[in-house]
């Protein structure tokens, strides 16, 4: 009996127990109003320091106040009665001078910052002053006067918040409907009321953001390398950022050669694909990156076929580099690669090379040449060269109502892929910009470089498909910039003068690409050209909104290549190729159709586009369009200090988080530990008794056993 009583009191501890951990979520709800559409500040670690953010282990937690005002500062970083202070600012104290003061203080927990849709009037530029000026070509040997921007100051709204290293979370609040929630818990129950502090219950917030990397690339990698070779689960601290350029010629390249080509000759056009901003993934980079990706993908369109037609006598070789932000990721693996023959040409065969820089025309339709005067100085070959291709642009900007010059030959060029190349061989080239000097683009690498920086708007009562198409103004300016480049591109790579009246960029083709990539990248022209798998709902690649240009850690993080990069490469595919009757078995495996040659061409299988009375077909595109790792050389020499290459790391966490939540007073949560570990003691008493006079409790008079004789 007393077995069996004891039984039934360790049954009902577990169904207790059960109820508890089953109503617990429930309870944490009642508790919590959890955050979901934040956005931290992480950290990232290159040869000699880390940049970036990151909670305790546990989550920072501070009573949240709002900054709206100078004495809302004040109190937070000096009068205030409750610190440490979770600091919900709005758009116009999310500055380098707030920041820094918020950094030394003890009195802050983190920040939350409410973003807004248009950014300061003044401009907004978390960058620093001089964007990659460590690894670009001006060095003590190579145009020592030109190094650190002493000549020209490329983007002088920079103020180098991106590079700040802060011991506390920092998110960006992109949710309006939790933002109210938010104001509504701070004005209830946290406002200041004629200057009096608040009473508890009070109004706080809890962010998580815990970092596993610190110090600096040469110590993550370290550590890591050692978790790999001694722990039984290795557990890496950071990964190398990565992903992949992208890659097209006019005539196909045999991708399984490598070094270099005899008689040939290549014209280079590039563009970068890659943003970013102070916070994680958030990176629109409407003016800085997609002006320039649009561009240059509009000049193929219009390109392509007129080389097919009447192909030039140099090949013309469009490329895309990914990870330029971080120190010319993807221009230096590239160069990298030609150096040591592991690409399909090499430094050699370039006979020039244009890129298409910032070219939003926020100024009006003036553009400019910039080209570098240290090689142009050395070299009269380069000088001819450079001074030839300038002409030729100028000539064809005539004819399209573009006003083209060439700033100052003293002026160095501006941060651009083109300085890597030049960093192996001095060849011709040109950068083409809408700024002569600074940058006219106010809101560089930031949260706020969106489709409204470049004026992208749309008439009211338009559907998406609509607005997809509208020729807006801006659309049809870089229209003007594409046919610019696209026959400047011809007469560079030797084309007959009269097929240039037949080389003109679509409109609607870069309506639809800037809607694409600045409004939504889950539209109609997107679905048809992706894989059939990809198009499926609940893929990421399609989530709403306009897609982002951060670099990120490509395969080893997603499982696939970035989003920014599978668009472009499909967008090609589409631009150039060629529709196919292979199956999807045989696109997947061209190798086994006789007709194919999987080392000239890719094989792409795409949704295609549906129609109203029918839905999509799928079908098999044959194109020119590669990928090429975007990877500095420095993680693969395991130079993880190298100075000639970039060395950034992003730190890997486990969880992202935020909450709101009521937090009580001091005295009563001292109160409530008080009773609680009173009651403790209690319990343990009274389960001492129970047990020591456990036989004289629970005993019960034995009964004479009834005997059968």
């Amino acid at each position: 009996m007393e077995h069996l009583r004891t039984m039934g009191a360790f049954k009902l501890i577990i169904a207790a127990l059960f109820y508890s951990c089953v109503s617990s979520s429930s309870v944490e709800r009642k508790i919590y109003i959890v955050l979901n559409d934040t956005v931290p500040c992480v950290r990232l670690l290159n040869a000699t320091h880390q940049i970036g953010c990151q909670s305790s282990i546990s989550g920072d937690t501070g009573v949240l106040h709002v900054l709206e005002t100078e004495s809302d500062l004040d109190w937070i970083l000096n009068t205030g009665p409750h610190p440490p202070y979770m600091v919900v600012m709005e758009t116009a104290f999310f500055n380098r001078s707030v920041m820094l003061r918020m950094k030394n203080s003890s009195r802050v927990a983190g920040v939350a910052v409410i973003v807004s849709k248009t950014g300061p009037a003044d401009g907004f530029s978390p960058h620093t002053t001089c964007p990659n000026q460590n690894t670009g070509v001006y060095s003590g040997s190579y145009g020592p006067q030109y190094t650190d921007c002493n000549v020209t100051v490329w983007n002088p709204l920079g103020n180098g918040l991106s590079y700040e290293e802060f011991g506390f979370p920092v998110f960006a609040l992109k949710d309006e409907n939790q933002t109210e929630v938010i104001r509504k818990c701070y004005e209830d129950h946290n406002a200041r009321s004629n200057g009096s502090a608040p009473q508890y219950p009070l109004c706080a917030m809890q962010l998580f953001s815990h970092m596993h990397a610190a110090t600096d690339t040469v110590t993550c990698m370290r550590r890591t390398n050692l978790q790999t070779k001694f722990s039984i689960n290795p557990e890496a601290l950071c990964d190398p950022l990565n992903d992949f350029n992208v890659w097209l010629s006019t005539k196909p390249l045999n991708n399984s050669a490598k070094g270099h080509l005899e008689n040939e000759s290549f014209v280079i056009a590039a563009a970068r694909l890659d943003g970013r901003s102070f916070f994680w993934e958030k990176a629109p980079a409407a003016e800085g990156t997609v002006s320039g990706i649009v561009t240059l993908l509009a000049a193929v369109q219009a390109l392509y076929p007129v080389t097919q037609e009447a192909p030039p006598p140099r090949n013309i070789f469009f490329t895309f580099f990914q990870g330029e932000a971080f120190d010319y990721i993807g221009s230096s693996k590239m160069v990298y690669d030609m150096q040591h023959n592991e690409f399909v040409m090499d430094l050699k065969n370039i006979d020039s090379m244009l890129e298409i820089g910032q070219v939003g025309l926020s100024s009006g339709r003036d553009l400019w040449m910039h080209s570098d005067p240290v090689s142009r100085k050395n070299s009269s070959t380069v000088e001819e060269e450079v001074s030839a291709l300038m002409k030729n642009m100028t000539s064809v900007a005539a004819d399209l109502n573009l006003k083209l010059a060439e700033p100052d030959v003293t002026q160095a060029l501006p941060p651009s892929s083109f300085q890597r190349f030049l960093r192996a061989r001095q060849i011709p080239g040109l950068v083409l910009t809408d700024h002569q000097s600074a940058f006219t683009n106010r809101y560089y690498e930031s949260l706020y470089d969106t489709a409204v920086n470049l004026n992208l708007t749309y008439p009211d009562g338009l559907s998406p498909d609509e607005q997809m198409r509208y020729e807006t103004d801006t659309a049809k300016s870089l229209t003007d910039v594409a046919t610019l480049v696209a026959r400047t591109l011809y007469r560079q790579a030797g084309g007959e003068e009269k097929m240039l009246k037949n080389i003109t960029a679509d409109p609607k083709t870069v309506a639809q690409l800037l809607y694409g990539f600045l409004v939504q990248k889950n539209n109609s022209w997107f679905r048809s050209l992706l894989h059939p798998d990809v198009t499926k709902k609940g893929s990421s690649l399609l989530a709403s909104g306009p897609p982002q240009f951060y670099i990120g850690l490509g395969p080893r993080s997603h499982g696939s290549v970035h989003s920014v990069t599978k668009f472009v490469q499909y967008i090609l595919a589409n631009l150039t190729g060629t529709v196919t009757n292979l199956t999807e078995t045989q696109c997947q495996n061209p190798s086994d159709v006789s007709t194919e040659n999987k080392d000239l061409y890719s094989y792409l299988w795409v949704s295609g586009a549906s129609s109203d009375n029918s839905s999509a077909e799928a079908f098999c595109v044959r194109a020119s369009v590669r990928l090429s790792k975007a990877i500095s050389p420095a993680f693969e020499l395991l130079e993880y200090g190298s100075r000639d290459y970039s060395t950034w790391t992003e730190s890997r966490w486990k969880s992202i988080k935020a909450r709101v939540f009521l937090v009580a007073s001091r005295q009563l949560e001292m109160l409530t530990l008080g009773v609680g570990v009173a009651v403790l003691l209690l319990s343990l008493l009274v389960t001492y008794f129970i047990t020591s006079k456990a036989e004289l409790l629970f005993s019960a008079a034995r009964e004479a056993p009834a005997t059968t004789y």
